[in-house]
């Protein structure tokens, strides 16, 4: 399931690097923990749905598969990872991983970590492969 329509990469590209420099200048040198968990750059909603899926799109490329459920509601959802594939009568892989938009686009660039947002509580995983540490920042 494609995140992002081809015709869309450089223009996803274009808002993922605006969030990642915007988010950046937010970020105080030497932030502590909760400074990052607070960074949400203020740009324009079609910038941060860009910014999602064409992050999406970059992680399907570093670890395709059926096995994993990555959802970053309302804007875009994928599966990555080799493993047991969707239930034929639900679809749901049983694997499945939600974040909000800042939350993903946080730990995709780097300002946070997978522990850190997961001890603040900010992401929601189910079934055994449920960290994407080794695969973040992107």
């Amino acid at each position: 399931m494609a995140a992002i329509r081809e015709a869309d990469l450089g223009k996803g590209r274009a808002a993922w690097e605006l969030w990642q420099q915007t988010a950046r200048e937010k970020v105080p040198a030497r932030a502590n923990t909760s400074e990052r968990l607070a960074v949400e750059p203020d740009l324009p909603r079609p910038t941060w749905a860009m910014a999602v899926r064409y992050s999406l799109f970059l992680l399907e490329r570093k670890a395709p598969g059926p096995g994993v459920e990555v959802r970053v509601a309302p804007w875009g959802a994928i599966k990555i990872l080799d493993g047991p594939a969707s239930d034929p009568h639900n679809l749901t892989p049983p694997d499945v991983i939600e974040l909000d938009p800042e939350v993903w686009l946080r730990l995709a660039s780097g300002i946070t970590s997978w522990n850190e947002e997961r001890e603040a509580g900010r992401i929601s995983a189910v079934g055994e492969r449920d960290d994407l540490s080794d695969l973040l920042p992107l």
